[in-house]
C-alpha cells in the first residue's frame, strides 16, 4: 500500500502527516522548536528533521512512496557547494535587511512584492554585503535546504517559496531586472510544487529503512500548505485564519497584487481530484486584528462562556477597531490607526460581543476590497485557527459575510504538504 509524508517546519515546531491514497491520515508527531536562541540553526532543523523520520514507525516507512516539506515564507540561507550554510540563516520574520530597500526601489517595479524589509531577495542583497558571500554558490529557502538534505540535489526550489524573491510567477521565469542584478550566485531552479525532484538519497533509505523508490518532491509556503490541507479548492472559495491575527486567502481565476495593502498572489496547480486543469490563484492579505486583542480582555474559558450568552443574530451597534498597538496594514493601510475599543459597555457580554462583530465586519471588509481589486466573487469561507471553534462567532460572520462558513476539514499545514506529495507523484 503506497503511503505520502508531509513535513511541516513551522514557527513554534515540526511536525510530520503520514496520509494513504483516501487522504486519511495514517501516523502524525511532533518537533517543539525548545528556544530561539540556538546557535547552529541548521544542525538543529537536520536533527528535527531526522528525529521526525525515526518516529514513524518501521513498517510506514516501507511504503511510503513521496515525501514533500514547507518551511516558513522568507526564511532562507546562503550554502557552498556541498549545501553546507556560509552563514546563520535569515528566519521569516528577521527585518535588518531594511537598509536595502531604497536600492532595491531603484530596481524593481513600483509596488512590488519584493519592497519588503523581509522578503527574500531583501534579504539576499543584505546579506551579499559580508565577507561568507564569497564561500555562497547557492541561496535556498528553509524547505529547499531540508529537502536536499533528503535529495541531494542542491538549488531546486517551487514557485510558492520563490515568490518574494522576485520570481515571475505569471510567466514562470526570472524577470530581467532581476538578472540585472547580476548577483554572484545561482539563483534556484523553479519547479511546480508537488514536483517530484529525485529519489531518497540510497543511505538515508537503506538506513531508516524506506523504500528505495520513495520520491522526493518540491514543497511549499506552510501558509500555502495550511491552505491545501483545508479542503477549498474552488475559485470564490477561502480560507480566514482566526489565530492571534486575521489572515484571509481567497480562491481566484485572476492574479491580484496591491502592494499599498501588502496583497500578492500565489499561483496554485489544479486542485480537484479530477485532473482539471484550470490554474487558480490564491489572493491574500492579513489584518493586525484579531485573537491576540481578545485574549488581552478575557481568558479563553470566559471567551468560551461570554460567547454562549451572546444573541448572534442580533447586530451589535458598537463599533470597534481592535488592535493590540497602532498600525493596520489590510483591509485599511495605516500605520498609524488606532486602536478602537471604547466605549466599553458594563455587561461583558455586549463587549465580547461588539469585538467579534467588528472583527468579522473587517474580514468582510477585506474580501470585498479582494473583490473591488478583481477577485473572483466569495462563495465560501472556511476557517482555520481558535476562532474556528466558536460557533457564536462563526454565526455573526456568517451574517455579515453572506456565505456559509465552514471549519476547515484540516488545520495541520503536514497534512497540506502530505496531499501536495501524493499529487506529484500520482498527477505528474
Amino acid at each position: 500500500m503506497d503511503f505520502y509524508l508531509g513535513i511541516d517546519f513551522g514557527t513554534s515546531g515540526a511536525r510530520t502527516v503520514v496520509i494513504d491514497k483516501e487522504a486519511c491520515i495514517q501516523a502524525e508527531a511532533r518537533f517543539p522548536f525548545e528556544s530561539s536562541d540556538i546557535s547552529d540553526l541548521t544542525s538543529y532543523w537536520q536533527r528535527a528533521l531526522f528525529t521526525l523520520l525515526e518516529q514513524i514507525t518501521k513498517e510506514l516507512r516501507q511504503e511510503i512512496r513521496a515525501i514533500s516539506i514547507n518551511g516558513t515564507s522568507s526564511t532562507v540561507l546562503l550554502c557552498d557547494a556541498a549545501g553546507e550554510a556560509v552563514d546563520a540563516p535569515l528566519l521569516y520574520n528577521d527585518a535588518r535587511g531594511a537598509v536595502m530597500i531604497e536600492e532595491l526601489r531603484s530596481i524593481a517595479p513600483a509596488n512590488h512584492t519584493v519592497l519588503s524589509a523581509t522578503s527574500s531577495l531583501t534579504k539576499l542583497l543584505w546579506m551579499s554585503q559580508f565577507p561568507s558571500f564569497a564561500k555562497a554558490r547557492y541561496f535556498l529557502h528553509q524547505a529547499d535546504w531540508l529537502a536536499f538534505l533528503l535529495h541531494g540535489q542542491l538549488g531546486v526550489t517551487d514557485y510558492h517559496n520563490v515568490l518574494k524573491l522576485g520570481y515571475d510567477v505569471e510567466e514562470l521565469k526570472y524577470p530581467e531586472w532581476i538578472e540585472n542584478l547580476k548577483i554572484k550566485i545561482h539563483l534556484p531552479k523553479v519547479v511546480t510544487p508537488g514536483t517530484p525532484i529525485a529519489e531518497l538519497r540510497a543511505e538515508i533509505a537503506e538506513q531508516l529503512g524506506f523504500r528505495r523508490d520513495c520520491m522526493v518532491c518540491a514543497g511549499t509556503t506552510d501558509s500555502i500548505a495550511a491552505f491545501l490541507a483545508s479542503g477549498a479548492k474552488l475559485s470564490g472559495e477561502a480560507v480566514t485564519s482566526l489565530g492571534s491575527t486575521l489572515v484571509l486567502k481567497l480562491l481566484s481565476r485572476t492574479r491580484v497584487e496591491d502592494a499599498r495593502y501588502g496583497i500578492y498572489s500565489h499561483r496554485l496547480p489544479p486542485l480537484d481530484k479530477k485532473g482539471t486543469k484550470e490554474e487558480l490563484w490564491l489572493t491574500g492579505g492579513a489584518s493586525n486584528t484579531g485573537g491576540a486583542v481578545l485574549q488581552q480582555f478575557f481568558t479563553k474559558a470566559e471567551l468560551e462562556s461570554l460567547s454562549r450568552e451572546i444573541n448572534e443574530s442580533k447586530v451589535s451597534e458598537l463599533d470597534y477597531y481592535p488592535l493590540l498597538k497602532p498600525g493596520e496594514r489590510f483591509p485599511i493601510n495605516d500605520s498609524n490607526l488606532p486602536p478602537r475599543v471604547e466605549p466599553r459597555p458594563a455587561s461583558d457580554v455586549e463587549f465580547l460581543h461588539g469585538l467579534l462583530e467588528s472583527i468579522a465586519r473587517i474580514e468582510a471588509r477585506g474580501y470585498e476590497l479582494l473583490q473591488e481589486l478583481g477577485t473572483d466573487r466569495l462563495s465560501r469561507v472556511y476557517t482555520a485557527g481558535g476562532g474556528a471553534a466558536n460557533p457564536t462567532w462563526t454565526a455573526i460572520r456568517e451574517r455579515l459575510l453572506q456565505v456559509p462558513v465552514v471549519s476547515s476539514m484540516n488545520t495541520e499545514a503536514a497534512y497540506g504538504t502530505a496531499l501536495l506529495a501524493m499529487r506529484g507523484v500520482n498527477v505528474g
